[in-house]
């Protein structure tokens, strides 16, 4: 069964180290996608996600225009960033594993993200929803994204690892009667 995600209902957040004593965070406003959710048998889901790369927000302007640069994102020669399942592994009833390719600046990798499934419920307008949170961590330098710049006391300005964060609402679709004409 088909279901959308529900962008007003759903975060993809990120975390990394700034200056080595800190956490910077940020957020992708603009996304969409699709999740073929099999509520029977979940390991015959699927799921793919596309990600406006110059939604980005990290609460600095001068940031965000320079994370939009080729020397991260490359907005303007790649301006989506995708995910597509590849697989799923349940661990329990509530736990799972969505292994996947990531894409960003054109350099596709796998990444596993560790899943929490959250429930259904059912709208008050008749629309049943799914709750997922998902977490994984990747090294932004896998995707070519290595610009950084050394500090005097030690360590880099950005660090590598970059935490991402995804609170997701999928609505199902309900499949639309055809009508034959008599």
């Amino acid at each position: 069964m088909t279901w959308i995600i529900d962008t007003s209902h759903s975060t993809i957040t990120f975390s990394v180290r700034h200056m080595m004593i800190s956490r910077v965070r940020g957020r992708f406003s603009r996304f969409d996608g699709t999740v073929d959710f099999d509520e029977l048998n979940p390991v015959n889901s699927s799921v793919k996600v596309n990600i406006d790369a110059s939604s980005i927000d990290t609460r600095d302007e001068r940031r965000d225009a320079h994370l939009m640069s080729p020397d991260f994102l490359d907005v303007a020669n790649y301006p989506t960033l995708t995910f597509v399942s590849k697989q799923i592994e349940v661990i329990d009833d509530n736990h799972g594993r969505l292994i996947g390719d990531l894409t960003i600046r054109g350099v596709t990798r796998e990444v596993v993200l560790d899943v929490e499934y959250n429930g259904q419920s059912k709208s008050p307008w008749g629309t049943v929803s799914a709750g997922f949170s998902a977490t994984t961590r990747i090294n932004r330098k896998d995707w070519g994204l290595t610009w950084n710049v050394a500090l005097e006391t030690g360590g880099v300005l950005v660090g590598e690892e970059v935490a991402i964060d995804i609170e997701l609402e999928i609505v199902k679709q309900v499949p639309q009667e055809t009508s034959v004409a008599v």
